[in-house]
């Protein structure tokens, strides 16, 4: 059996006025990289990569990019075939510039030039917007059962196994979706406590192979100011009435608890969370600056929070950090040991903030390289020493998600009072870090309170925007593909 390999990944907030392009991508063709390890299990399926674009969260994506990478996949789709099936590895929240439901765009695009007769799969991220377009061309959808996500891998694996079974016994599963009208941010909805540990637990118990072959809850990704933007299930089967109630059931328990979801960790205005970390014993707090999360498709130079560190005179902070190319030139130019007065941030984000000046001193300078999955460029990095903070100044829009991202450049995370972060939820290894953690309702493109966002293109009504909405999950959620 042979299987095309094609992929595009994204997480686009439109809030945001970054544009995503070829600068921020990487791509890949003719390789299919070490996350596709377990491939070897399938000894009757040749497996041929063709393109894939994959980057950190950001803007909507330029069109021009989008359309060319959409052109070679299908070029090579047209090229290599006949296909028996075809895995699109997306995220699911892509958003194009000038074009909504990109992955139903592209997911359209490939049915057409594969035919009807092929099996489409793909992995999503449990944030993915799932369009009605997009299950019509989708045989096979899995998504995420874990944020932070740990599953990704077992994610991609169980959906390479479920095309492949589906291939050898030569069926094509019913699908059901339903759009379950609820629409909350990430740091709300984690699967590390409740209601979300409880909700995604119960999904295996719906699983009863080969009647109901899978099932997904998808959360969807609140900063996309589209009408596909929602909450999502779907479900997997042979069974056709088993894979409607499953789904069905699914949608009703996260209907259920959508007044339960909570942030997992304190949440407070940025000053409040500076002050109870100051005010803390113990060491490292770390406070995620949530608004203008990276990871979240924020661009990650509102320096908002650093100017309230400078301005509350905190004594211990290490900030994680600043994406400034010509500041980084700057304290490069001038040295080690130099003072310089820098202009930082407020050029990505011009909307939600400004450039802060701040002087300091160049501790240490340092060249890391900046890796997506198939590219790897220079990133040269500054560490500025700006009264008691330790400014960590950036080529590239950097996440520090590691112990090991600070230690690098010569900072022991755990030796300082507080540490600041561009990130919503931690991830386990922060997680683990923090002595005391606090998520900073910080401004920013990826600005937690939603309901205050300037959305007009929303699906409504939907709940929080919509508190006090009825809703039920329909009799009928049976999608078939198109004659």
């Amino acid at each position: 059996m042979r299987i095309a390999i094609g992929g595009f990944q994204i997480e686009s907030c439109t809030f945001s006025p970054l544009v995503s392009g070829a600068q921020d991508f990487g791509v890949s063709e003719g390789e299919l990289g070490t996350q596709y390890d377990f491939l070897g299990r399938f000894a009757d399926c040749e497996f041929v990569p063709l393109v894939r674009a994959r980057a950190l969260p950001g803007g909507p994506v330029d069109k021009a990019f989008y359309e060319d990478i959409k052109d070679r996949l299908l070029r090579g789709l047209r090229e290599r075939g006949p296909w028996d099936g075809v895995f699109m590895h997306l995220h699911g929240a892509a958003n194009v510039v000038g074009m909504d439901d990109a992955e139903g765009d592209l997911l359209q695009a490939v049915r057409e030039v594969v035919g009807p007769e092929p099996l489409i799969a793909s992995s999503y991220d449990l944030h993915g917007n799932v369009s009605l377009r997009v299950m019509r061309h989708l045989d096979i959808l899995s998504a995420y059962r874990t944020a932070p996500h740990v599953d990704w891998h077992d994610t991609l694996e169980r959906a390479f196994t479920l095309l492949v079974e589906c291939l050898r016994q030569g069926i094509r599963p019913h699908k059901a979706f339903i759009r379950v009208p609820i629409l909350l941010p990430g740091e709300q909805t984690s699967t590390e406590w409740e209601p979300g540990a409880g909700l995604y637990g119960a999904i295996p118990t719906l699983i009863a192979p080969p009647a109901v072959m899978d099932a997904s809850i998808l959360i969807g990704y609140v900063w996309a100011d589209e009408p596909r933007a929602t909450g999502s299930v779907v479900a997997l089967g042979i069974d056709r009435d088993a894979v409607q109630r499953a789904a069905a059931t699914l949608a009703q328990r996260f209907w259920q608890v959508r007044r339960e979801f909570r942030f997992g960790v304190p949440a407070a205005p940025v000053d409040d969370c500076i002050r109870a970390a100051l005010d803390s014993p113990e060491r490292p707090v770390i406070i995620s600056d949530s608004g203008d999360n990276p990871t979240a498709g924020g661009a990650g130079d509102v320096p908002y929070v650093l100017e309230r560190l400078l301005a509350l005179d905190v004594p211990d902070a290490v900030y994680a950090s600043m994406p400034d190319p010509a500041a980084v030139a700057r304290c490069i130019d001038k040295g080690v040991g130099a003072e310089v007065e820098l202009e930082l941030g407020g050029k990505l984000d011009p909307v939600h903030g400004r450039p802060l000046t701040v002087k300091g001193r160049v501790l240490s300078l340092h060249s890391r390289p900046w890796r997506s999955r198939h590219v790897e460029v220079e990133n040269r990095i500054a560490v500025v020493q700006a009264g008691g903070v330790q400014v960590i100044v950036t080529e590239r829009r950097t996440p520090f998600h590691r112990c090991s991202d600070f230690v690098r450049l010569g900072i022991e995370p755990t030796a300082h009072q507080m540490v600041v972060v561009k990130i919503g939820y931690l991830v386990p290894e922060l997680k683990e870090m923090a002595a005391r953690s606090l998520l900073a309702l910080s401004p920013g493109a990826v600005n937690q309170d939603i309901v205050s966002l300037p959305f007009k293109r929303l699906s409504r009504p939907m709940y929080p925007f919509d508190p006090d909405m009825e809703w039920k999950p329909p009799a009928d959620c049976i999608v078939t593909p198109p004659a």
